[in-house]
């Protein structure tokens, strides 16, 4: 049997138990991955950004599409597999809406084009922008407590893997349709989320269903994440692996199908300020590519040419597809 995710208590963590900080160091150097409780994310602004998500996610697909973007990490998208049936479909979110409100907020000339393509909101839900922008901000506050943790659980100083004045954050939620697979009998048959990790320094993520879909890799191979209510998961980046000269793994995961109702994550990915170098390189250095190696990686020829010629794209489904 594989060992469990540790899971950490982070004000008792904060508070010097030994216990908890050992855990800490397990979680980070055999999983890159840990679930916290008593973690100061309101639970109430967790369950409202997931009942608005809801709510969006669910609506017809032609009124979805019209908050589709050319860019990969904004707007609404659907992701089929070689099938043309549903995996998962998503909506993401930057930390700045435009170019001009990223020079508001102070950053730096240079680094203002990874604004260039706004951020898109749903005209019937005003309060979806608040509950999302809220919940980036405290999982940002949530990442630089854990990064803290980290460190003082590796034995150097705490402030060590510090995020700086205006860390890069991003928001994407992903749903993964109810799927069965009624000729299927191994994990790896019904994956609906590829196996990876992060390139992140840390990511925050909540989850919702009724099924361990979420799974890490561990000493014993693939362990499935339980969904413990009010609990977070926490995964190392490899921006973090960096940082730590390799002692922290990045967290590889992956998300299996089952369930009888739709699962959601909400994650947040969350990266030092771009200005800060990580073991010899920038994290602007780091993300500034990172559109180009996703399309590069996964892309599909349609996607890139929408990217390519600035268009939105929207993802053909087969007849039958979940998302239709």
């Amino acid at each position: 049997m594989s060992p469990a995710i540790p899971v950490i208590d982070v004000e008792a963590a904060e508070a010097g138990d030994r216990a908890q900080l050992d855990a800490v160091r397990l979680a980070g150097e055999e999983f890159g991955a840990v679930q916290v409780v008593n973690h100061g994310v309101p639970q109430d602004l967790v369950a409202d950004l997931n009942a608005r998500m809801a709510r969006l996610l669910g609506l017809p697909r032609a009124e979805k599409a019209k908050l589709a973007s050319p860019h990969p990490y904004r707007g609404w998208r659907q992701w089929p597999d070689d099938f043309g049936r549903l995996e998962l479909e998503r909506f993401n979110v930057a930390q700045f809406d435009d170019i001009e409100a990223a020079r508001a907020a102070g950053l730096p000339e240079e680094f203002l084009g990874l604004s260039a393509h706004a951020n898109l909101w749903p005209a019937d839900d005003p309060g979806l922008r608040d509950a999302a922008l809220a919940y980036i901000e405290a999982s940002r506050g949530l990442a630089d407590r854990m990064l803290r943790l980290y460190a003082v659980a590796q034995g150097v100083p705490a402030g060590t893997f510090g995020l700086g004045t205006l860390p890069h954050l991003r928001l994407t939620v992903n749903d993964y349709p109810t799927w069965t697979y009624p000729e299927t009998s191994s994990d790896e048959d019904k994956l609906l989320l590829l196996e990876h990790a992060d390139d992140s320094a840390v990511t925050v993520l909540a989850q919702h269903g009724d099924y361990e879909g979420l799974q890490v890799q561990g000493p014993g191979g693939w362990t499935p994440v339980p969904v413990i209510p009010g609990a977070l998961q926490v995964f190392s980046g490899h921006l973090l692996a960096r940082w730590t000269g390799g002692r922290l793994r990045p967290g590889r995961h992956r998300v299996v199908a089952g369930g009888t109702v739709t699962r959601r994550s909400m994650a947040v990915f969350v990266y030092p300020a771009l200005e800060t170098v990580v073991g010899g390189v920038r994290t602007w250095d780091h993300v500034k590519d990172r559109v180009a190696d996703y399309l590069a990686e996964y892309g599909r020829p349609a996607q890139v040419a929408a990217w390519r010629d600035g268009q939105p794209y929207v993802a053909e489904l087969a007849e039958d597809s979940a998302g239709q």
